[in-house]
């Protein structure tokens, strides 16, 4: 989507969210290749695997310097467990509250291998105390 249709999506699912006509919750489609639909939760057994977490660096857009600490980052790390899904990214997400992101706001950082600029953006959802191993 071009960027004004995307920012109205955006607006239009905040404003259902406020009013409660929508929810936001841990959602999961699961697809039957070989029956070529999707299955319904209470099909599908869930069970926890133990997988490597992948830090990747992402770039930041002209750079930056956080107001508080003075030192200079080049770049935010990011942590996944599908590496695969990089190359379709279209937004870093970092907690509003997390102080060493705050600088941030309105910037963009590089996706890795496809060198595509992407935004930054901000979102209670994410984790702010799942420190980068790098």
């Amino acid at each position: 989507m071009d960027e004004a249709r995307s920012e109205s999506v955006i607006k239009v699912f905040i404003d259902l969210y406020k009013k409660g006509l929508i929810y936001r919750g841990v959602r999961m489609v699961n697809w039957d290749p070989q029956a070529k639909t999707a299955v319904s939760d209470e099909e599908v057994n869930y069970t926890e695997v133990k997988s490597k977490l992948y830090y990747v660096r992402y770039k930041i857009v002209n750079g930056n310097r956080n107001p508080e600490s003075g030192i200079r980052k080049e770049y935010v790390v990011v942590a996944t467990t599908r590496p695969e899904t990089i190359l379709g990214d279209t937004a870093v997400c970092v907690h509003p509250k997390d102080k060493r992101y705050k600088h941030l706001k309105g910037k963009k950082v590089i996706v890795p291998m496809v060198n595509r600029e992407v935004k930054i953006i901000f979102d209670e959802y994410v984790d702010p105390n799942l420190e980068p191993a790098l």
